[in-house]
This record gives structure tokens, sequence and C-alpha cells, in this order.
């Protein structure tokens, strides 16, 4: 793990060089994928996700189960393992040793979970093997439908004037929406206070009701209260437009630098799998993913399908823990998840 001095080291780097790492990832995860010939799996594979059935990552985890299955030639079964923010079934794949079993994993649980709790029981860095990434997607954010303001500029500085009477909400302490806000603060000189809730839908009926200004939410559900004049939209903290929201611009679009963020869903094995495995599981991951029934189902499901190398994934883990976790390190954030 990452000693606190070079991780905030790392953290006062990106700072400076927004957007470098994302250029980076993406050239690595277009890297020529090769499909080596294993006996891998000999049996059925146990697919844990580490939330309830019908929440974005067990969706993301069911859009691929069936193809992959067809792929591997043995069954993919996706098994709900909720608990502590998805930690619960990450716990699980880590310690796993019959070489079967894998898990849909999110940002928290490859990068920062243990610098949020150290009595986190596992090590996002040394207990597995990356895979590939399922899809990702970029977080809205979104303000009160009575914020001042015509366009992204003008409603940043809104919240700019709110000062510290301004309270943004979020699904909990740790989470990327507290993270990223947090980062998103110390670009843009908000300074709203934290207001945790237990769930994104609890913290867009908070907005609705007046109770709180700000918050960063998934696409999916922001879009229909920013549609209906609800909510207004400042952008995407995606480096790019997404489909996901289309017509809504970037951050960056409105020259916030250095708070490019998104959320996104993985594919990790137990560093104890072999290698060959993991190739094998990798190379028939990235044609499920890439094929475009598969996009169409991730899409509808609220992600953007991206599949790649292990190494772009082991990337993409390294760089969230340095940026994420250089904001934990800054503002003292602690999760007991």
């Amino acid at each position: 793990m990452l000693t606190k001095r070079r991780l905030l080291q790392a953290f006062a780097a990106t700072l400076c060089t927004s957007g470098a790492w994302a250029q980076d990832a993406a050239r690595v995860r277009n890297a020529r994928l090769s499909s080596p010939s294993t006996t891998w799996p000999t049996k059925p594979v146990r697919l844990l996700v580490g939330f309830p059935a019908g929440a974005s990552p067990d969706l993301a985890a069911r859009a691929i189960a069936e193809p992959l299955s067809k792929m591997l030639g043995q069954p993919v079964i996706v098994e709900n393992r909720p608990g502590a923010s998805g930690n619960l079934a990450a716990d699980q794949v880590a310690k796993a040793q019959d070489d079967h079993t894998i898990g849909a994993l999110i940002n928290g649980n490859l990068t920062i979970a243990k610098l949020l709790n150290p009595n986190t029981p596992f090590d996002p860095e040394k207990d597995f093997s990356p895979v590939s990434l399922i899809g990702t997607a970029p977080l809205v954010l979104a303000v009160s439908g009575d914020a001042v303001g015509a366009n992204p500029e003008e409603l940043l500085l809104w919240a700019r004037n709110l000062g510290d009477s301004g309270k943004y909400g979020t699904p909990g302490v740790g989470t990327v929406g507290h993270l990223g806000m947090e980062l998103l603060k110390t670009r843009t000189s908000i300074r709203a206070v934290h207001m945790p809730f237990t769930g994104n839908p609890q913290v867009i009926e908070a907005m609705l009701a007046g109770k709180i200004q700000l918050a960063l939410l998934p696409p999916g559900l922001a879009k229909p209260h920013v549609k209906s004049g609800k909510l207004k939209a400042v952008g995407v903290t995606s480096p790019e437009r997404s489909p996901l929201f289309a017509e809504l611009p970037t951050l960056r679009d409105a020259n916030v630098r250095g708070a490019d963020l998104e959320i996104w869903t993985a594919i990790a094995a137990p560093a104890s799998l072999p290698q060959t495995a993991v190739a094998r599981l990798n190379a028939a991951l990235v044609e499920v993913v890439r094929s475009a029934e598969v996009q169409q189902r991730l899409l509808s499901a609220g992600w953007q399908g991206n599949a790649g190398t292990p190494q772009s994934l082991a990337y993409r883990m390294r760089s969230d823990t340095t940026q994420l976790g250089g904001v934990i390190l800054m503002r003292g954030i602690h999760s007991d998840a």
C-alpha cells in the first residue's frame, strides 16, 4: 500500500496534470488482446456481486453473465452478497481458493477500501488479479432547481457564493459521490458541507425538499429531474460527454480542471488465480463487452461498456487510489463500512 506521504505527493501531481492518466489508460485499453489456449474453466464460475439484485453493479454483472457462459463453455452464475458497500463480496473473492470464484466489484472495493478503513479484511493492491472493466459512468453535478444561473459557469458561481451555508448530499461517507465532491471543492472553491444519506434516492428527495443544494448523482437518476426542471445540471465529471446524458456538457467545458471522475464496475479474481486463467477470462470478457448486444444492455443499465486488458484495469486502480486516496488523507475521511 502506498505510504501517506507518497500518496499525497502523487495526488498533488494529479491536480496539475488533470486528464493525463485518462489518456494513458485509453491507450493501454486499446492494446491488442490475445486469447491463449487453456483448459480453464473446468466447472461453473461463481460471479459474486456486492449489492442486491437490481442495483447497478448487479445489472452490469447480469448483462455479461449469459454471453460469458457461452464464451467460456461453463455456466457463469451471479450470486449476490450485499454488505459493507460491496466489501463483503470483495473479501469473499479475495479469499476464494477454488479458482472458479470471481467478482463484479466497484471503484471503492478495488482502490480505497483500506485507506477508508484500515480494518478492511483485504488489501485491494495485493489480494486481487485485475481482469477487465465492464462499464464506466460519469457523475452529474446537480444543483437545486432554484439555483441562479443560465449556464454552467453561472451555476458554479452560485454554488461558490453559498459558502459554508450550502450543503451537499451523498449516499454515505467514503462513497465516490462524497470523495468526488470533496475533490471538486479543491478545484472550484465551493465550500458546501457534507450531509450523508442512506442512498442516492434519499439524496434526491432531500434536494427536492430544499434540505441540500448540491450532489454528484448517477446520470440515470439525475436525468428525469433535470429534464423536468426540478433540478439543474452543471455538467458530467467524465473527460468527454457521455451517451448516458449526451446533451450535458462536461465540467471541463465549465473550465473545471483536475476533477475528472467516473464510477466503474470491473471483474477481478483472487490473486491466486493462475495467469493463464486470467488471460482466458479477459479475452472472453472483452469480446462479450464489446458486442453490440451487451453494449446496449449495459447502456440501458446506466453503464458505458468499457473493456480492456488486465494491465489497463490495474493502471486505473492505481490512478483512482492516488486521486481518491489523496482526498481521503487531505480531508481526514474515515469510514467504518
